[in-house]
């Protein structure tokens, strides 16, 4: 495989990717970055940690999915991210909820 083709093909994966986030982010109420993931939620703990004079945070979600165009399976139901670097949370707004259809793009009728 040339590295043209396997360009052409991540590109593909990510394509078909954002399309599958675009068809099921209605149907969960949190985002969550880390420095890995992106993930999807209906639920989220996130708790900060202290060891040894060491901060890290320890999240969990369930009922969640992952934006990995590697994995096969992206909707999963329980995850546990522990990290030492920033994570963030957010809670969807039912507007964030609306995106735009294929055929509503750029004001065609």
């Amino acid at each position: 495989m040339s590295a043209e083709d396997l360009e052409k093909y991540e590109t593909e994966m990510e394509l078909q990717l954002y399309r599958e986030y675009r068809d099921v982010v209605g149907i969960f109420k949190y985002v969550v970055e880390t420095d890995r993931r992106f993930y999807l939620a209906n639920h989220v703990d996130l708790k900060v940690r202290s060891e040894g004079g060491e901060t890290y945070f320890e999240v969990t979600m369930s009922d969640a999915w992952v934006w990995d165009m590697y994995r096969p399976a992206r909707f999963v139901k329980n995850v546990k991210v522990v990290t030492f670097k920033d994570v963030n949370v957010e809670e969807l707004a039912k507007s964030d909820f609306e995106l735009p259809k294929d055929d509503d793009t750029f004001g065609s009728r």
